[in-house]
């Protein structure tokens, strides 16, 4: 099992708007960057373990967990000329981007806020903390895991 972050801003889709989805799933569509499309592409499997983090707003920071429940797949909001996703050079023969299916698990404790996990020395080398790093999907250790949760 692999570890991840995933952000959302929650005017656009928030972890209760997760939790209000028939079964509780949604499709994590619209990722536009090749990095975060390769992470849902390549590297996440059905039961990965995922924080559901809000992003661009008054308090960032970690609000909850879900699970990854299938294998990736094309993207159709790329398809869509009228959709604001849409990619002209994306189509369903050759899919340019991809999104997996994400399931709601629970919303944690409290908020783990932004400036909290920068406060935390084990923490240091997780790529959101990281100057600079804009990515919406990012990998998390087992261990920087294991002590966000404790920091519930």
């Amino acid at each position: 099992m692999s570890y991840w972050l995933m952000k959302s801003e929650p005017e656009a889709f928030s972890i209760d708007d997760l939790q209000a989805r028939p079964n509780q799933t949604e499709p994590w569509d619209g990722v536009r960057n090749y990095q975060a499309r390769n992470f849902m592409r390549d590297d996440m499997q059905e039961g990965d373990q995922v924080f559901f983090y809000h992003s661009n707003c008054a308090e960032p920071g970690i609000v909850g967990i879900m699970e990854v429940v299938g294998k990736s797949y094309p993207d159709p909001t790329a398809f869509d000329p009228q959709g604001k996703y849409f990619d002209a050079k994306s189509s369903p023969a050759r899919p340019r981007w991809f999104l997996v299916d994400v399931k709601y698990l629970r919303h944690t404790r409290r908020t783990i806020s932004l400036a909290e996990l920068k406060g935390h020395d084990p923490l240091e080398n997780m790529p959101l903390l990281r100057k600079g790093n804009r990515l919406s999907i990012m990998p998390v250790t087992k261990e920087q895991w294991d002590y966000i949760l404790r920091l519930e």
